[in-house]
């Protein structure tokens, strides 16, 4: 039988892996970028396709859908900017933890539900941060352990 949490995770998964789906395949179709900008593109149809999929699973008892919402909440977790790389990816929610680092460094927390978002790019702000997506990490703990 499915936990509480578990049925709240796929939900999340399904609505935003649609809604990051759907918003890809606009900015593909909308074709107005270069070709590194078209990869990351594909990246995210096949990153948002890969959420849906494992929500649905999760939704429906199929173990597989555990396996493939393991992977996809990992892939959420992690917040990277660097003015050389960054890379964040929320479905759904997120609750990002994270720090900046400069002279001061300081805390920073913010947070939102029934969004998504894609970020993968060479470059990024000057001041960097780095941060984890509790909401994501929280999601794989309780997918990971609470079998």
């Amino acid at each position: 039988m499915h936990s509480f949490f578990t049925r709240v995770i796929a939900v999340f998964e399904i609505a935003g892996g649609l809604f990051g789906l759907v918003h890809q395949f606009d900015r593909l179709l909308g074709g107005r970028f270069s070709g590194v900008d078209a990869i990351v593109a594909v990246l995210g149809v096949l990153l948002f396709a890969f959420i849906l999929v494992a929500g649905v699973l999760l939704a429906s008892n199929d173990g597989r859908g555990t396996q493939m919402s393991i992977w996809a909440q990992f892939l959420q977790a992690p917040l990277i900017a660097t003015p050389v790389f960054s890379y964040a990816l929320s479905s759904g929610a997120f609750a990002n933890l994270f720090i900046t680092l400069q002279h001061a460094p300081r805390l920073g927390f913010d947070w939102s539900i029934a969004t998504h978002g894609w970020l993968l790019t060479l470059g990024g702000p000057s001041p960097a941060h780095l941060g984890i997506n509790l909401l994501a990490l929280v999601s794989w703990l309780i997918l990971r352990f609470g079998r």
